[in-house]
């Protein structure tokens, strides 16, 4: 594939590893971070055969994985390069983690029995229907069912059951 610079500025050359272990410099043109790593696009030297039937230079412009397959050269400024980041989570995301699925599911028990836990409970079963919260709130309410405390079902379920105000002004 040939390409010309397009608009994105002067390239800095880089070490490209070859499959077969070659090594050769290219020519860097951008930088991007995905959720799998850094990938940059290289443009490598090669030729083609132009209309006329002669040969002429080229460059073959391909996304490959960094630090896999590139390693910058001594004395070369990369600050430069067009390089596109992942968004960053938000402050309050950092703070509290990935979100956890939403859903609940019912662990059936014996005697009528049974337990309430989140989709993403150790202790959840596999395979059940995940529960909406109408559905999570009415099995709970149900004589014999109680909610896990280890995976945050009794924290997320009983402040709705029992009400937000339970527990304050020395009310039980």
């Amino acid at each position: 594939m040939t390409t010309s610079d397009g608009g994105q500025g002067v390239p800095v050359p880089v070490r490209v590893l070859l499959p077969d272990g070659q090594q050769l410099t290219a020519r860097l043109w951008a930088r991007r971070e995905t959720a799998r790593g850094w990938y940059y696009e290289v443009g490598l030297p090669s030729y083609r055969n132009g209309e006329d039937g002669d040969v002429e230079p080229a460059e073959y412009r391909v996304w490959v994985r960094a630090p896999d397959h590139v390693r910058p050269l001594d004395g070369v400024c990369y600050e430069a390069v067009p390089t596109e980041r992942l968004e960053r989570p938000s402050v309050v995301r950092e703070a509290l983690g990935p979100r956890r699925p939403s859903g609940w599911v019912l662990l059936k028990l014996e005697g009528g029995r049974g337990v309430v836990h989140a989709v993403d409970c150790e202790e959840a079963p596999a395979g059940v229907p995940v529960l909406t919260l109408d559905s999570a709130l009415d099995a709970a309410e149900h004589p014999g069912t109680r909610l896990c405390s280890l995976c945050g079902a009794a924290a997320e379920l009983d402040p709705v059951l029992k009400g937000f105000d339970h527990g304050f002004d020395g009310e039980e």
